[in-house]
């Protein structure tokens, strides 16, 4: 049984009991619909327009293998036409039809709360020619527009929803639950062909009355919804909610970490306005209809994640379980969820807030881990910028980023190094006739791979020195364990002296000088101590500036004005990577923050590009290469049968044909086209005087 009635949605080996088929009043099929309650049925609000006032709902899953039809009407306000937008962006469409006799109550089907990236789809409809209703199969593209809608492709070009399916249930082909319903079919003028449905969440939004039977858990943790201070306008930080939307958008970062402190009122309206913009639920109309209202790039796309969990006090294995229940992986419950996750191979846009408040962080950062790996995307708040904070970056961002840098370092030998040397050696042989050069291919690559060597470079620097820092830092221990050492020993004697200085006051005394000259070498030992750590800190005080504005997200400003604005703009650029004012604190600053790297997508943009290029023009040389050797067989074959022709005579012209030909296929590299041209002038030549053509 699905979920609260009916049966598996995905089954394809019989009606599903829930799918309703639609008439208008001119008999003719208007689409599809999907049976809620006994008495109430979804469809798309264009079904009811096409259907003019009289509707029938006909149930071609009843059990009994009949086809009851049943008048039905549009259940009161419960109708959402399709609106677009100045972009032509749609949203609605959708309609509750109310029936004048109920159904079987075990018959309905109940939509389901479910992110199904990249899964399988089944959907149940009526197009032209099977009026009895066939199941059509897709795969979930991902969100798309501010009304959160979902891209559907078909697994086979003939699997396109067409005219009758619209109002269809939406099932995932893992699970059996219904996730949504069909909202169209397109096939553009390039020939591609997609369908649209609107998710059970988008559903509920614009039906609220629905959301009864609506069931799955929700996308937002309810300790992440906004407060009544998060909904006030002051206490946006538009810079940080621009760069929140910005990765909900998928700016092509898979990791985004940040801290917000818990005294940032500001700070935590924001993250808590983005959550709920980007879910399809809880997203406002103002912001899809009128999102000019919003301040410019602040309003992140409907459906930007997936899950957005508080962390505080939940173990790691609680937030596994969240997030194989969100995915569907309630299957085999008696398997941890983090292997439940790990076998799926099912990625999502995961927020989780306080990371550094759950109940085990270092078990939470595995399984973070775990999800990176298998490329989702993560969005990581943490309350400070503490120890947690700085594993999660070392572990999320810069291994990570060490790890692609060094698979593109080799990728970028293998192109400067192998492929290349293939490059060479053909174009050593024949002359690239119609080959794009690719020098500029090449040297592009070279200073790509010296880029990230010296990156890499860099990088070890920066652990010597660090290694260095904490060879100083067990030197200067040991110091004050010596300097400990010499306090209770000075203490000591203090106490001797105190108990004997009345009856030792000569040896009181010679005690007190030699005190006064330990204490003294002990005074200058501190000083010295206090002069290293002096130097220390402001260089580990520069340092920490900059982490901590290159983590806390930058600044946290609301109205801007021109000094704001420069502000703004500095922020903005150490967020990609260039600060102007970092750039002069080189000479004194340890480094860049952990996972500072060269333009990685840039120069894998290189490396594809270069190494596409070199593979096609080495096919092209080789293609050239056998046509060459092509061109020798013949010049030969054509020699041999002129030498019998001529029966020992001589003939100066046909010969210097020959020779001129042989001469421009032994050349290295070859001209094959002029080579070719020598060929065909010697074997005309030899056909005329009667040779005959040995192709």
């Amino acid at each position: 049984m699905a979920a609260g009635g009916g049966d598996p949605a995905a089954s394809p080996m019989k009606t599903p009991s829930w799918a309703v088929r639609i008439r208008g009043a001119d008999g003719e099929i208007a689409g599809a619909g999907i049976l809620l309650t006994p008495d109430q049925v979804l469809t798309c609000a264009h079904v009811v327009d096409r259907a003019a006032d009289r509707l029938t709902a006909e149930f071609v899953g009843a059990a009994d293998h009949s086809v009851p039809a049943v008048r039905a009407r549009v259940d009161g306000t419960a109708y959402v036409p399709e609106t677009r937008d100045a972009d032509g962006d749609p949203s609605g469409d959708v309609a509750l039809l109310r029936l004048e006799r109920p159904r079987p109550a075990e018959e309905t089907v109940r939509l389901h709360r479910l992110s199904a990236p990249g899964r399988e789809v089944r959907m149940y409809g009526f197009p032209y020619a099977h009026n009895g209703g066939i199941w059509f199969r897709s795969t979930v593209v991902g969100g798309c527009g501010r009304d959160g809608q979902v891209q559907l492709s078909p697994v086979n070009p003939g699997e396109l929803a067409s005219p009758g399916c619209s109002g269809a249930g939406v099932a995932d082909s893992r699970t059996g639950e219904v996730i949504g319903m069909v909202l169209s079919g397109q096939l553009d003028q390039h020939g591609n062909r997609f369908s649209f449905m609107s998710p059970a969440e988008t559903i509920a939004r614009h039906l609220p009355r629905l959301k009864p039977r609506i069931v799955g858990p929700t996308a937002v943790d309810e300790r992440l919804l906004p407060t009544a201070d998060g909904a006030s306008q002051d206490l946006l930080d538009e810079p940080f909610a621009q760069r929140l939307a910005a990765w909900l958008r998928d700016d092509g970062s898979q990791v985004k970490i940040s801290v917000v402190e818990p005294g940032d009122a500001a700070r935590a309206a924001t993250l808590r306005r983005a959550i709920t913009l980007a879910d399809r639920e809880l997203r406002t109309a103002v912001s899809i209809d009128r999102a000019s209202l919003d301040p410019p790039g602040t309003v992140p796309s409907a459906g930007g994640h997936d899950l957005a969990v508080d962390a505080s006090g939940l173990t790691a294995a609680e937030i596994a379980e969240r997030i194989a229940e969100r995915i569907g992986l309630w299957q085999h419950p008696e398997h941890p969820p983090l292997d439940r996750i790990r076998a799926s191979k099912t990625s999502l846009n995961l927020v989780v807030v306080g990371v550094d408040e759950a109940a085990d962080p270092p078990d939470l950062l595995d399984l973070l881990d775990v999800l990176r790996a298998g490329g989702s995307r993560l969005l990581l708040v943490f309350r400070t910028a503490g120890d947690c904070h700085r594993r999660a970056r070392e572990r999320l961002l810069a291994r990570p980023a060490r790890e692609r840098r060094a698979r593109l370092v080799e990728r970028l030998r293998d192109i400067t190094g192998p492929l290349a040397e293939d490059l060479h050696e053909r174009l050593a042989a024949v002359v690239p006739s119609g080959v794009r050069p690719l020098d500029s291919e090449l040297v592009a690559a070279h200073a790509a791979l010296a880029a990230l060597l010296r990156a890499d470079e860099d990088d070890r620097e920066r652990d010597d020195d660090r290694d260095g820092d904490r060879h100083h830092d067990r030197e200067r221990d040991r110091d004050r364990d010596g300097d400990r050492d010499r306090d209770r020993d000075r203490d000591k004697d203090w106490r001797y002296d105190q108990d004997q200085d009345w009856h030792h006051g000569h040896d009181h005394d010679r005690d007190q000088d030699r005190r006064h000259d330990r204490d003294g070498g002990l005074h200058q030992d501190r000083r010295q101590v206090r002069g290293r750590d002096q130097d220390r800190r402001q260089v580990h005080g520069r340092d920490q500036d900059r982490r901590q504005a290159h983590d806390r997200d930058q600044d946290r400003g609301q109205a801007r004005g021109p000094v704001q604005d420069r502000q703004h703009g500095r922020d903005r650029d150490r967020d990609r990577g260039h600060d102007p004012v970092e750039d002069r604190k080189q000479a004194c600053a340890p480094g860049p923050a952990p996972g500072h790297t060269p333009d990685l997508d840039r120069y894998e943009l290189l490396a594809d590009r270069v190494a596409g290029r070199l593979r096609a023009g080495v096919a092209e040389l080789d293609r050239l290469r056998d046509r060459r050797d092509e061109l020798a067989g013949r010049l030969r074959g054509y020699h041999v049968l002129h030498q019998h022709s001529l029966e020992g005579e001589e003939d100066p012209a046909v010969d210097d044909l020959y020779l001129r030909a042989h001469a421009l296929l032994r050349t290295r590299p070859c001209d094959v086209r002029a080579a070719e041209a020598a060929v065909d002038a010697y074997t005309r030549r030899v056909e005329e005087h009667g040779g005959g053509d040995t192709r």
